[in-house]
C-alpha cells in the first residue's frame, strides 16, 4: 500500500488554508495545518512531513522564525520548505532563501502552480 505524501501547512488565514487543504487533498496528499507560528513549532516536534508550506506573516511567531527553528532541527533540516506569503518584495524573498527556504511563492497564487512547485521539490 502506498503511503500518502505528508504536507505540513502553517497559515493563519483560514480561507487560504481551506483552499490549499481542499486542493492538496484532492491531489492525494495528506495535510496537517497549524494556525500560527507557535502552533507550527509544537506540531513539528512530533510530526515529520515530506514538505512544509510556511506563511511569513503569522501570529505568535512569524514564518522566518519558524524557518530558523526548522533548519536548526536535525530531524527537519532536510525537509523542503516553500514560503507562501503576501510579502513579495525582494528583501523578503532574499530573507527566505538566505534562511534556507527551497522556494518562495507570493499570494495570490494559482492552486495548480502550488501543486506543480510541490511536486518539483519532492522530485529533487
Amino acid at each position: 500500500m502506498l503511503t500518502k505524501i505528508k504536507i505540513f501547512l502553517a497559515e493563519d488565514e483560514s480561507d487560504i488554508a481551506g483552499m490549499i487543504k481542499f486542493k492538496l487533498e484532492r491531489e492525494g496528499f495528506e495535510l496537517l495545518w497549524a494556525r500560527d507560528g507557535g502552533e507550527a513549532v509544537e506540531f513539528l516536534k512530533n510530526y515529520l512531513p515530506d514538505l512544509i508550506l510556511l506563511d511569513v506573516m503569522m501570529p505568535v511567531m512569524d514564518g522566518f522564525e519558524v524557518l530558523k527553528k526548522i533548519k536548526n532541527d536535525s530531524r527537519l533540516k532536510d525537509v523542503p520548505v516553500i514560503m507562501l506569503t503576501a510579502k513579495g518584495n525582494i528583501w523578503d524573498v532574499d530573507e527566505g532563501f538566505s534562511l534556507g527556504a527551497d522556494d518562495y511563492i507570493t499570494k495570490p497564487f494559482q492552486p495548480s502552480e502550488l501543486v506543480a512547485r510541490i511536486m518539483a521539490k519532492l522530485e529533487n
